[in-house]
């Protein structure tokens, strides 16, 4: 693990972004650049970092010009895009009320650090100028990571931004850090404060959404649970069996939707309209919405009738086709036995008839309901291996009708 500037300076060298940065800047470049929060501190604690966020001491114009390439800004923010690198200036934060969007300026870095949302993630080592190798930090950071724990930086924190309640779920499930008393006294405060309603529900829809995507995002969802959060964004938002989520989890395929099927273990018990309006509210895609949706309003039910299939046709049946939702289907599999649910999203919902709508038209089979009736009875002997090939398949559809 690196613990002294230099080793830190030369982890973070190592990485793909700051060494090609270094690379076409040179180590003397001013204004200075900065890595600051989450890649120092999983670098200070022995992880690969994901994401390297940087700060420029300065003006962006001459970093963007070294770089080449016409930089996309974003002015309100002082933040920038060049060359494939995400930039932003060293900046204060202030809020003209509670929830509202910060209104920002140039600051320096160290006023920079003042601002973050945990002391953990105030972390900063220079990589270009005078101060090059300089670790800088909040004043209790270095005990708060020694001590595993999250603290907030003043006691206006979750005032200012109460999105950094759905940030402090996801941190603690990441790192698997505690949550300082102070924090927690200050979490309490802002919630009786009611400051979930004065960000909006798009905000907060997108926090929601990167806490879902965390690598385990049932743990995540456990910690908003812990910490009282959940219910405060919505009263029917709450993950109250983590077990059952899990259990769906480990059905799906890789290349299933984990977050959505969380979401919706976390939404049970609210109708199919309920859920949706949450999801509007949250700003979640149309397609998000009306998947979770249905798997909310549809799981039980569904369950209850893969329990009792056994032949392939029977499962295929009671999931409700091949192109059924596999996050449904995981759910309703967590929540009755899933040896069906786990067929059908392995192989059954895989196979595809050698036949067609066009096949049955040909054979004289009139456009409309009985081309849909004719498949189904083809595609239950096919997944009864009674029907292996085209010829087989047409001719048990057209039995069928």
């Amino acid at each position: 693990m690196a613990t002294r500037p230099a080793d830190l300076l030369s982890a973070l060298e190592d990485l793909t972004e700051p060494s090609r940065l270094i690379a076409r800047l040179g180590g003397g470049f001013t204004p200075a650049l900065w890595v600051v929060g989450g890649a120092v501190r999983d670098l200070l604690l022995g992880r690969v970092p994901a994401d390297v966020d940087l700060i420029v001491d300065g003006p962006l114009g001459p970093v963007a010009a070294a770089l080449g390439g016409e930089p996309v800004r974003h002015e309100r923010f002082l933040t920038a895009r060049v060359g494939g690198v995400d930039l932003a200036r060293a900046r204060r934060e202030t809020y003209p009320r509670p929830g509202a969007l910060p209104t920002v300026a140039p600051a320096t870095v160290a006023e920079d650090l003042r601002r973050r949302d945990f002391t953990v993630n105030t972390f900063a080592v220079c990589l270009t100028g005078p101060e090059r190798g300089t670790l800088r930090c909040a004043p209790t950071a270095e005990r708060d990571l020694a001590e595993r724990q999250l603290a907030t930086l003043h006691e206006r924190s979750f005032l200012d931004d109460p999105t950094r309640l759905v940030r402090l779920a996801r941190y603690a499930a990441r790192l698997d850090f505690s949550v300082e008393e102070r924090t927690r006294d200050e979490i309490e405060a802002a919630l009786t404060a009611g400051v979930l309603t004065t960000v909006t529900g798009v905000r907060i829809g997108n926090e929601l959404r990167k806490l879902l995507c965390e690598p385990d995002p049932v743990r995540a969802m456990v910690a908003l649970r812990e910490l009282k959060i959940d219910g405060r964004i919505a009263t029917q938002l709450g993950l109250i069996d983590d077990q059952l989520a899990r259990r769906a989890l480990a059905l799906l395929e890789p290349e299933d939707r984990r977050d959505r099927t969380v979401l919706a273990a976390a939404l049970l018990g609210s109708s199919a309209e309920v859920a949706a309006q949450l999801l509007d509210r949250w700003g979640f895609p149309a397609e998000d919405r009306d998947v979770i949706a249905r798997t909310v309003a549809q799981a039980e039910r569904v369950s209850r009738r893969l329990e009792y299939a056994s032949a392939p046709s029977e499962i295929d049946w009671a999931a409700g086709g091949p192109d059924s939702d596999p996050e449904l289907i995981a759910l309703a599999g967590a929540i009755h036995p899933a040896n069906a649910a786990r067929e059908w999203l392995v192989e059954l919902r895989h196979r595809r008839l050698a036949i067609g709508g066009a096949d049955l038209l040909t054979a004289g089979v009139p456009a409309g309901p009985a081309i849909a009736r004719g498949l189904a009875a083809a595609r239950a002997a096919m997944l009864d291996d009674e029907a292996p090939d085209a010829a087989s398949q047409l001719a048990a559809a057209l039995a069928a009708l």
